[in-house]
């Protein structure tokens, strides 16, 4: 008897308040079977806050979700991108040319440019990563980008430019941790947040390795940021939206704070290599499949001790750690 497959993900649209729509885009990643676009009524068309990947079919996803809630792409006025990973910008550029609109983007997004600019020297980047992290053989090549190409945003989106809208005028928060160019919208009259991946309903981490110093620390900062707006209902970049936002950034520095305790306790044992610790940090959660993910989440736990100056790094081929 053939077992039961999961139904296709196909884009679908919802009003959430009146003037707000949240548009659901389906992702080709386990796990991660989707992530929202939000659609703001303004004047005559909308506002539309991130994008979905780019690939085949990806634009006809889009279109179903808007024809759902009927809008269309030309009534997109602007195009707004939380931060730059593919499933939040990846068609940006195509949406702006279709609608003849604007793309405001955080100007700290070489994390992406990276890859789509220069995609064998971001390669080339990864593996030299792996190898200093003890990884015993080089790391498959990642895939296609799912982005349209390059970011050439027409304004930079930081603090003191506001995106109007029916709803009101939200003002941009840099939140970076995430990815360096995150950032956040308020609403202040409504106490609506679009939060992008920096809060999520369900609480889960990733880090964009070795861009900034310290991922970690300005995560943590950016919860301070994030939790003093005092939001009542958060949109996020992939889920339902959901309130409770200042408890939502507490369990967030809750699973940090287990994260980096497990991390030293680890490397009681001794110095040891990033690989060697992440089956002692993560236990069965270490798989083939996620271990790009959680290797990368583990050296931004090791640079946020050393910071604190509770590790150190030991040179070394490949590079060790060890407590001080």
């Amino acid at each position: 008897m053939r077992k039961p497959t999961r139904p296709r993900e196909v884009g679908r649209g919802e009003r959430v308040l009146p003037g707000l729509w949240r548009l659901r885009l389906p992702l080709p990643w386990p796990g991660v079977p989707h992530c929202n676009a939000w659609a703001v009524a303004a004047g005559d068309g909308i506002v539309l806050v991130d994008t979905g990947t780019y690939e085949p079919g990806s634009m006809s996803h889009l279109e179903r979700a808007l024809d759902q809630v009927r809008l269309r792409v030309a009534d997109v006025r602007l195009v707004v991108i939380t931060h730059a990973h593919a499933d939040h910008c990846g068609q940006a550029h195509p949406i702006a040319d279709r609608a003849g609109c604007e793309v405001w983007v955080h100007p700290n997004h070489q994390h992406f440019s990276a890859y789509a600019d220069d995609p064998d020297a971001a390669n080339a980047r990864r593996v030299e990563i792996a190898r200093q992290s003890g990884v015993p053989r080089d790391p498959p090549r990642s895939g296609r980008p799912l982005a349209s190409g390059p970011l050439r945003p027409d304004r930079d989106l930081l603090p003191g430019l506001d995106v109007e809208t029916d709803l009101g005028t939200w003002s941009v928060h840099e939140t970076p941790g995430h990815a360096p160019s995150h950032v956040v919208l308020f609403q202040p009259e409504r106490r609506l947040l679009i939060s992008g991946d920096h809060l999520l309903g369900r609480v889960s981490l990733y880090f964009d390795y070795g861009y900034t110093p310290d991922p970690v620390g300005e995560f943590l900062s950016s919860l301070d940021t994030t939790e003093a707006l005092g939001a009542r209902l958060a949109l996020s970049g992939h889920g339902r939206p959901f309130a409770d936002v200042a408890e939502h950034a507490e369990a967030n520095r809750r699973l940090v704070r287990r994260r980096l305790d497990a991390v030293l306790a680890a490397l009681q044992d001794g110095p040891a290599t990033a690989y060697d610790l992440a089956p002692r940090v993560y236990g069965e959660e270490f798989t083939p499949d996620v271990a790009g993910w959680l290797l990368s989440l583990l050296l931004c736990f090791l640079t946020h001790l050393e910071a604190l100056g509770q590790v150190q790094r030991l040179p070394g081929e490949p590079e060790r750690w060890a407590t001080l």
